[in-house]
């Protein structure tokens, strides 16, 4: 009898296992095309993308993979400063944001940071881009010598980027953000708007 809980037992462990390795994020790094759009289907409703890969190689391509694995669906957003820019980028579930938080390196400004355009968020320091991004709400070409590097913009669906909610600010903790993923931002910040879907456009 106990041999066979000893076989039960590991047989559990085995499976277990594998279902462990099966549920890791599996990051890639594939070169994105030349322009390439993306659908977000979001809480405020559709809003379309278009990215050139010109414009900044290194974001565009982790953009390009980041979409592909699906990494932003359910995604909030979790700073939005009226008249400056709505941010987001941690994934619902904490342990995708710590997987695929690889920096890439930095890009040279190309296109400045004018309304509508789409950019990686940064610490401040060299090659410290991840996965937080943000939407500019007006002209923030002070962000250009920044060295904040525009990936694309959008193309439909701003006056829905312009109804994000707003209510909390930049009051979610983005270190809690980061440990706890949609488990402390549903709980403490229930109003977030979100991502729904984020899709590469057929």
């Amino acid at each position: 009898m106990k041999q066979i809980s000893f076989v039960a037992a590991a047989i559990m462990v085995m499976v277990v296992s594998s279902c462990s390795r099966a549920a890791e994020p599996k990051i890639t790094n594939e070169k994105a095309p030349a322009t390439y759009r993306v659908n977000f289907e979001t809480s405020r409703g559709p809003v379309v993308i278009e990215i050139t890969r010109d414009l900044a190689p290194n974001g565009a391509d982790r953009f390009y993979n980041l979409v592909k694995a699906h990494y932003f669906d359910e995604s909030r957003f979790y700073r939005v400063v009226p008249g400056f820019m709505v941010q987001w980028g941690a994934a619902a579930d904490p342990n995708v944001t710590k997987a695929w938080d690889v920096p890439i390196e930095d890009d040279p400004v190309k296109m400045s940071n004018e309304r509508g355009t789409i950019t990686f968020a940064a610490s401040g320091n060299p090659n410290s881009r991840t996965t937080h991004m943000f939407i500019n709400f007006a002209d923030n070409a002070r962000l250009d010598a920044m060295h904040f590097s525009p990936i694309g913009k959008i193309v439909s669906g701003m006056e829905n980027v312009d109804q994000i909610y707003a209510g909390d600010g930049e009051k979610p903790d983005q270190g809690q953000i980061r440990e706890e993923g949609n488990a402390y931002l549903q709980k403490e910040f229930p109003n977030l708007d979100y991502i729904k879907t984020a899709r590469l456009a057929q």
